[in-house]
């Protein structure tokens, strides 16, 4: 299937004149307004290039500029502007809308198929190398999460755990998270942010690296100055990201990091740590986590305790037997749990 290629003017014998001239090489499609010219870009994917008169009735040429800007199509699609008019400041708003050239009345034959043939090819050159350059980048991408969830499963095997935890506490995390923003507009956040989030979300123990065997893995309930030691997982952790390399991960998902390191066992009314935060002091992503966190490690067997049962984490939660969460974050758990043991049950 060729190319095609869009002439716009309200002049027949300009359209007829122009098409002669590209009619072997490409598809041919022609508009006498702005909005006809619309109609068809907007419903054929194959139009390569498109020669646009400024001055017509119903929709001018300006108009289209305009609306190509608004729906991105100019950065994709050459547009040369085809005038008899020598209006410098047209012209200038013309070039300023992001057209790529000039064809002059009356038309010079010998040069318009050059240059336009020309720039085509350059704009097919210049996306190639932009396909080329995102596949690398989704690629390192995609290396640098996988060494991310490398660094986290090590902790959870030295934690005496399988490493599903982490996978479970990113999807989780999403679910919370997706649901809290439904519910509360004042803790709205995009899907590509809660995308980030829940990567974030599998480093919340790096910091547990620092801390010793004796008690990372000890059977029983820890001592007073033991739970001392283990509370500084939450500043190791950030210790830990900080030296990290800036490439490995992109800055929102290590500012992501970093908060819910430090911040997953902070609670509502202060008496968490490492900080004593207490209310919306504590990011709402860290906020997510820590409930996160507190579900599955209740409802999966640790060296030190059996699982509990799903309805009697949820009963512990809610009363704040592992500390007071925030009242609207409990709701939105409260509305997914459901979604949240089924996902665990079928796949995490």
């Amino acid at each position: 299937m060729k190319n095609s290629i869009l002439i716009v003017d309200d002049q027949e014998i300009n359209r007829v004149i122009l098409a002669e001239l590209f009619k072997e090489e490409y598809n041919v499609l022609q508009a006498e307004n702005g909005e006809q010219a619309l109609k068809i870009i907007n419903s054929d994917n194959s139009i390569i290039a498109i020669m646009l008169d400024l001055i017509m009735p119903v929709m001018d040429g300006m108009s289209v500029l305009i609306e190509l800007n608004r729906s991105g199509k100019i950065y994709h699609t050459p547009v040369f502007i085809i005038t008899a008019a020598d209006n410098m400041q047209l012209l200038s708003g013309a070039y300023s809308l992001g057209a790529v050239d000039v064809i002059s009345k009356p038309f010079r034959m010998c040069f318009i198929k050059s240059r336009i043939s020309n720039i085509i090819e350059l704009y097919r050159h210049r996306d190639e190398l932009v396909d080329v350059v995102n596949e690398n980048v989704a690629k390192i991408a995609k290396l640098n999460d996988k060494m991310v969830e490398v660094l986290a499963t090590l902790i959870e095997f030295r934690d005496c755990e399988s490493g599903e935890h982490v996978k479970r506490i990113r999807v989780i995390t999403m679910k919370l998270l997706t649901r809290i923003c439904e519910m509360y507009p004042e803790y709205y956040l995009e899907k590509e942010a809660i995308d980030k989030i829940a990567k974030a979300s599998i480093l919340h123990d790096v910091g547990k690296i620092a801390i010793p065997d004796s008690i990372l893995q000890k059977p029983g309930m820890l001592t007073p100055e033991e739970f001392e030691i283990m509370k500084i997982h939450t500043v190791k952790g950030c210790d830990i990201l900080a030296e990290m390399p800036a490439d490995i991960m992109d800055e929102e998902v290590y500012r992501y990091s970093y908060d819910i390191c430090r911040h997953h066992h902070e609670r509502w009314d202060g008496r968490g740590y490492p900080d004593g935060l207490k209310g919306d002091e504590i990011p709402i992503w860290a906020q997510a986590v820590a409930v996160a966190d507190v579900f599955d490690a209740l409802t999966s067997p640790r060296v030190y305790k059996a699982a509990f049962d799903y309805d009697t984490a949820i009963s512990m939660i809610n009363d704040g037997d592992c500390g007071l969460f925030n009242p609207k974050v409990l709701a939105a758990f409260n509305d997914v749990v459901a979604d949240i043991i089924k996902l665990r049950q079928e796949s995490i």
